[in-house]
């Protein structure tokens, strides 16, 4: 009997460990497509790209490219991105989201999204901030594909 119950808490020991921790939220790390949309609920902006959660929580992105062509975001953008894991049940992560989004021509717009993951799905809220023109604020969601 002593040693079914010694071996019902390792095994119960594991699977907590199991959903509660994981540095490494590989589920975040893929391709995904983001649409936001805007106060009157159409869409501003959207894009694809790749995000690679690093060990320090910083998100590398690469290969991210507007749908449609902006005229706050001609060209040369530079974007970066954060990740805080908060839990992982069944290999689905749940965290903090930040993304940043800089054009290089015309200089000065920032797009900045600020969400929460679940899985497959980032939602969340953004904002644009630079020239007169290029200025507004919506919710977003981001599917991995």
């Amino acid at each position: 009997m002593k040693q079914f119950a010694v071996t019902a808490l390792f095994v119960l020991g594991l699977t907590l460990a199991g959903c509660g921790s994981g540095s490494n939220p590989a589920n975040i790390n893929g391709n995904w497509n983001a649409t936001l949309l805007s106060t009157g609920n159409t869409t501003a902006f959207a894009f694809g790209t790749t995000l690679h959660v690093n060990g320090d929580g910083s998100v590398t992105v690469s290969s991210f490219s507007f749908t449609e062509t902006s005229s706050c975001f001609e060209s040369d953008t530079t974007e970066t991105g954060a990740f805080t894991l908060s839990g992982s049940v069944n290999g689905q992560v749940n965290g903090t989201f930040g993304m940043s989004v800089q054009s290089g021509t015309p200089a000065g717009n920032t797009l900045t999204l600020s969400g929460t993951a679940h899985g497959n799905t980032i939602t969340g809220n953004w904002t644009l901030t630079g020239s007169a023109v290029c200025t507004g604020t919506g919710t977003f969601t981001m599917t991995k594909v």
